[in-house]
């Protein structure tokens, strides 16, 4: 199995390293986040171990900004001294599979390695999202719904996959804005006109309405209000 561990604490990336290798495993390190990123997305591992706090770019940016970019979805377990719920919560929204809070055992650590490699083998990475009729494509940027093409600007495309990814899900306005503007939210309240657009174009030519808002909550792309 190809690792790469992306770790700042020396000690705790030996450890890990020395570990796996003895098992016959090819690791490869980094000590910050953007250096990681970089690894993470330019080569093809089985499997990412991510800590969580990092100089440069945090475990969360880099988790977040490697589902965005890279073209595989290498599975991620991320590593933290943080266990809090809402820690646990923010690692899994970013994108990662698994979650192991320090101190932890090598032994432990070994065989959730071996289950989200498991869990991934063979899998192929899912190009094209479909929800009923409606189907986006992410390599292409394309969308579809009752096989009339759709477009879509570049935002408005991202709220969409987001939607479509937690279909009948309700997800709260703020969940949907770290997700599409994860550094600064612009001014004024952009989510609230992509929606309105998307309305527009997702909805209002066909006879079903897909995307509801939850009044004081958020929205959810479904068949039917709940």
């Amino acid at each position: 199995m190809k690792i790469l561990v992306i770790e700042d604490d020396a000690d705790i990336a030996s450890n890990i390293g020395q570990y796996f290798e003895d098992k016959g495993h090819e690791l490869d390190f980094a000590y910050n986040g953007k250096h990681g990123l970089s690894l993470a997305t330019d080569r093809r591992f089985d499997l990412i171990i991510l800590d969580l706090m990092l100089p440069g770019k945090d475990g969360i940016t880099v988790c977040r900004e490697f589902r965005e970019q890279a073209s595989h979805d290498t599975p991620i377990l991320m590593l933290t001294a943080r266990d809090t719920l809402d820690d646990k919560l923010s690692g899994f929204t970013a994108g990662a599979d698994d979650y192991l809070v320090k101190p932890f055992s090598l032994r432990e650590l070994e065989v959730r390695v071996h289950a989200l490699n498991r869990r991934n083998q063979g899998g192929q990475r899912v190009v094209v999202v479909s929800f009923g009729s409606l189907e986006l494509n992410r390599d292409t940027m394309q969308v579809t719904r009752e096989n009339q093409p759709i477009n879509l600007k570049p935002q408005a495309f991202k709220i969409l996959e987001y939607l479509m990814k937690h279909a009948n899900r309700v997800i709260p306005r703020q969940e949907l804005i770290q997700n599409i503007w994860p550094d600064d939210a612009p001014e004024g309240d952009p989510l609230r006109v992509h929606i309105h657009n998307l309305r527009k174009k997702i909805d209002q030519p066909f006879e079903q309405d897909l995307i509801h808002t939850i009044h004081g909550v958020g929205y959810r792309l479904g068949n039917a209000r709940q």
